[in-house]
């Protein structure tokens, strides 16, 4: 507990966890109830199912490689807008830009599982809402989401397990630098453990 480098992988653990169990959740359910929509049709509906379910595909590796290639200095974000900045080696920007990642990989999961939870909320609910006089924002507030509690209260535990675990992400795109910046738990447990061979402290 004297430790500060402690400290500071704990706050940022917290950080990247927070930030993107919050995100996940917000966007999974945003693409969930467009997906949902009747507005879509079937097609367009089809062709974003397959766009945004795409980062699941994808292994932390892959997911690591491909970023750092777009985030280098003469790589495509760049380019795109005009710059030349070190995203994934400025202190000031790294730890929200692995955050950013995380939260591009991530959302799927709850874009999935909340379209499922959506397609088995019964019409007749939103029916009878609508005849005694709600809203779309009042329906969202008062059937979608608390039928929707069970899965969202699931899927924010599981993902909050997975987040604050999360190691191969981080290793692969920052290593926990620059300066320590993006030093999570896990990876400072590793460099105890296998860097500086303190297998005492890595185990507590």
């Amino acid at each position: 507990l004297g430790d500060p480098q402690f400290w500071n992988a704990t706050s940022n653990t917290l950080f990247f966890t927070i930030v993107s169990v919050a995100t996940h959740l917000v966007l999974g359910l945003t693409f969930a109830m467009l997906l949902n929509s009747q507005l879509i049709g079937a097609v367009p509906r089809a062709i974003f199912r397959a766009l945004y379910i795409l980062p699941w595909l994808f292994t932390a590796a892959v997911i690591a490689v491909l970023w750092r290639m777009l985030l280098s200095p003469n790589g495509v974000i760049n380019f795109l807008l005009n710059t030349n900045v070190e995203w994934l080696a400025s202190p000031q920007l790294a730890l929200g830009t692995v955050t950013f990642i995380n939260i591009w990989a991530g959302y799927p999961f709850f874009m999935v599982s909340l379209l499922a939870g959506l397609q088995s909320i019964p019409a007749d609910l939103n029916e009878a809402a609508t005849v005694d006089g709600a809203n779309g924002v009042q329906r969202f507030w008062s059937v979608t989401i608390p039928q929707l509690r069970p899965i969202i209260i699931s899927l924010v535990l599981l993902d909050l397990i997975w987040t604050s675990q999360q190691f191969a992400l981080i290793w692969m795109t920052t290593g926990g630098g620059p300066i320590n910046v993006t030093e999570v738990l896990s990876t400072y447990t590793y460099k105890l453990a296998f860097a500086k061979y303190d297998f005492a402290l890595a185990s507590t």
